[in-house]
């Protein structure tokens, strides 16, 4: 039995918008059999841009039904059943938040008919409800209202379960089984993007890289590494998507490529470099840079060395470089903050305490003074200079060897004066005696302030990883 759902809403997020219209046609697996159909009180305003789509206004809900005194007829026609729609993930999400909000899990089975229709019909130019109703000729009366919708799904739905009835051969159980297989695989494979196939996810390697989400166009979409390729794809596809636009994200995955890294750093290193290169629409966040304060250094007029935090892209940092970049301001702060108790700064010297006269910690005798001019210049400078030190890359120049793509093959990345120039592999025969030598194994990328704090966080976490020195 299936349950071929609609609905009307407020929004496009199930977590803050709410239904206006349910529709629901009951299949048995040859027909239909039953239906039903509400408009429900959303209990807000319904938004000017929604009812010129739905044509649904605020008067026409206001007598209707709120959710709760619907749920139990919508609990009693689904139970039992498959939840048909087409793009599921929305409809279904969306009643899942109405129930939740009421204290009751509602699950069922799914089924999405824009995945079935993509199975039984392949090739078609386009898989949205209207389009393909036209192409194979079904009724689409009331669209974009719930109960035309689903009446167009559901009859959608019993042609494509009946397109392989026809006698073949004088057999016609063979054609049938094949429909059976097919739902069934969609039933089990529901929380997939429309256009992937169950066997395109079982055949990706269960190892570290880079992978690359096509639309149908073939362009890149979204780029994403892991140190478990398969594990972290199925993962976005688990996601029980909040909004319409991460379910337009889901639903434009058309293809699934990738590039094998060998270790976690290498696929860090180039999952950097390709945002920023092929600069992917659903990459929006990282194709700018993730770490946008900085920790500046300057001189003041007393000739003391003082440390600071802000924008890097502010305008009054433009001639500053910084000398390490973090995440956001509140990390910057608490950054400096753990150097000036490490290295026995003065908070007034490093922006952290405002004042014309003395830092607190001089106050309680933690400070030496620099703030008031009773540490020199020079005394005070030795230890701002270690704590520099400490921002930087442990080593000047340094080649990091990891593990390859295969057995007998190695990664490569190799740093000179604080640069990064990149990453190759090589096989193990390789073998070399100078930074020179290492250069020329590599492919070269550009460094960036993102990609000097990847290397020196994982430089600085737990790794195996083999560090040649050449300072």
């Amino acid at each position: 039995m299936y349950a071929i759902v609609d609905i009307e809403t407020t929004g496009g997020q199930p977590h803050q918008d709410k239904i206006t219209e349910i529709a629901i046609f009951i299949h048995d697996g040859e027909k239909i059999v039953d239906k039903y159909h509400t408009l429900v009180n959303p209990e807000r305003p319904i938004p000017f841009f929604i009812t010129q789509l739905t044509g649904i206004k605020d008067d026409m809900v206001q007598d209707a039904p709120k959710f709760y005194e619907v749920a139990k007829e919508i609990v009693e026609f689904t139970e039992g059943k498959v939840f048909v729609a087409h793009n599921v993930r929305f409809d279904y999400s969306f009643i899942k938040k109405e129930f939740a909000d009421l204290g009751f899990t509602f699950q069922r089975k799914t089924l999405c008919t824009v995945r079935l229709s993509r199975s039984l019909m392949p090739g078609l130019p386009s898989y949205s409800l209207g389009k393909l109703c036209k192409s194979i000729d079904i009724p689409l009366n009331q669209r974009h209202r719930a109960i035309g919708d689903a009446e167009a799904t559901a009859l959608l739905f019993d042609r494509l379960i009946k397109l392989n009835r026809p006698v073949v051969d004088g057999n016609m159980n063979m054609a049938s089984e094949h429909t059976t297989q097919v739902l069934k695989q969609e039933i089990k494979t529901s929380l997939l993007p429309p256009a992937i196939r169950k066997e395109q996810v079982d055949a990706l390697p269960m190892v570290p890289g880079v992978y690359y989400f096509h639309n149908e166009a073939g362009e890149v979409i979204y780029v994403g590494k892991s140190i478990n390729i398969k594990k972290r794809i199925i993962q976005h596809f688990n996601i029980d998507y909040k909004s319409r636009k991460s379910l337009d994200f889901k639903n434009n995955i058309a293809d699934i490529t990738y590039e094998l890294m060998g270790n976690e750093l290498v696929a860090l290193l180039f999952e950097s470099a390709e945002i920023k290169r092929m600069k992917p629409h659903y990459n929006r966040q990282q194709r700018r840079s993730v770490f946008n304060t900085g920790i500046f250094a300057y001189t003041d007029k007393e000739g003391y060395k003082r440390l600071t935090f802000g924008s890097i892209n502010k305008a009054d940092n433009v001639s500053m470089t910084p000398i390490i970049a973090l995440s956001n301001h509140f990390k910057a702060k608490g950054f400096l903050f753990h150097k000036v108790a490490k290295y026995n700064l003065c908070q007034k010297l490093c922006d952290l305490y405002k004042t014309n006269g003395a830092c607190f910690d001089y106050q309680v005798h933690q400070c030496n003074g620099a703030c008031v001019g009773q540490e020199s210049p020079e005394e005070y400078n030795k230890r701002v200079d270690e704590a520099i030190e400490s921002f930087t890359y442990e080593h000047n120049s340094f080649v990091i060897i990891g593990k390859g793509r295969e057995p007998g093959e190695r990664s490569v990345v190799v740093v000179e004066h604080g640069t990064y120039l990149g990453f190759g592999f090589v096989d193990d025969t390789f073998s070399a005696s100078s930074l020179e030598e290492f250069k020329e194994a590599i492919q070269r990328y550009n460094d960036n302030k993102d990609i000097q704090q990847i290397i020196r966080n994982y430089m600085r976490g737990k790794h195996k990883d083999k560090v040649l020195v050449f300072d």
